[in-house]
């Protein structure tokens, strides 16, 4: 009777504390803005943002990932609008590399309140991401050409020149499961640029191999983007997610 009155014990304790702990693993709905579609660069997919969505989504915001082609500018711009049209409410758009073309597209949505640039491009009307990068050459040079017309990063050089403050054996496996781009993506010249009607921020990688820091500084200048510098590689979304997702944080909290 002793051992039966003890379990009862303990399982009418459980029941009633459950709704607390449900309650406890419930975030509280931010104050601002709270979707986030993030857009990954080139030479990378959608899955290094996994720590930057996590801090994200245990504060509150519903975070959207777009796995875009990386075909042609027009086709990852389809996929990052399919995934602004699905949120409801208001959006705050994040482009990393490449994929900062593609939200200078994209984000020209009226959902889209704000735009938020991570080691990106951010080109306007009618530039192109391979004729930005040429104007201020990266210190590395390991982007190479396929004769089918694809680009990939050479995998021997990866792990130091895209994402040297990562550890070998992420930076390999990156390597060898890195989505090419195409010339024809690089080429295409961006017929809006979302950042003359909408407020931008963006981080610059000071530490970056791949894409100048100066011509991140540049760009940003130029488009009166608020900007965080960030000791960091490349791939800064990976290796300094708290710092990412702060900015893009204050990006939601500050739209209207």
């Amino acid at each position: 009777m002793r051992l039966r009155s003890t379990l009862t014990l303990a399982v009418t304790a459980m029941a009633l504390a459950a709704p607390a702990f449900a309650a406890a693993a419930t975030p509280t709905p931010p104050a601002g803005i709270k979707n986030i579609v993030i857009v990954h660069g080139a030479f990378a997919d959608g899955s290094g943002w996994r720590v930057v969505h996590d801090i994200l989504i245990h504060k509150g915001y519903k975070v959207s990932v777009v796995q875009q082609p990386l075909t042609t500018l027009d086709a990852d711009v389809a996929a990052a609008r399919d995934a602004i049209d699905a949120q409801e409410g208001s959006v705050v758009l994040v482009g990393h590399s490449y994929g900062g073309a593609v939200i200078t597209v994209a984000g020209a949505r009226s959902k889209v309140k704000s735009l938020v640039y991570v080691a990106a491009l951010e080109p306007d009307v009618g530039e192109s991401v391979a004729q930005l990068s040429a104007s201020m050459p990266a210190a590395s040079d390991n982007v190479r050409p396929t004769r089918d017309g694809h680009l990939y990063f050479d995998p021997a050089n990866f792990g130091a020149d895209f994402a040297g403050d990562l550890a070998p054996n992420r930076t390999n496996f990156m390597a060898v499961s890195q989505v090419p781009a195409t010339t024809a993506a690089f080429a295409a010249g961006a017929p809006v640029a979302a950042w003359h009607d909408k407020p931008s921020y963006a981080i610059v990688a000071t530490e970056d191999r791949a894409l100048n820091p100066d011509l991140q500084r540049w760009m940003y200048k130029r488009a009166g983007s608020k900007v965080t510098e960030v000791k960091a590689s490349h791939a800064v979304y990976i290796s300094q997610p708290e710092a990412v997702a702060k900015v893009i944080e204050e990006a939601a909290l500050n739209a209207r």
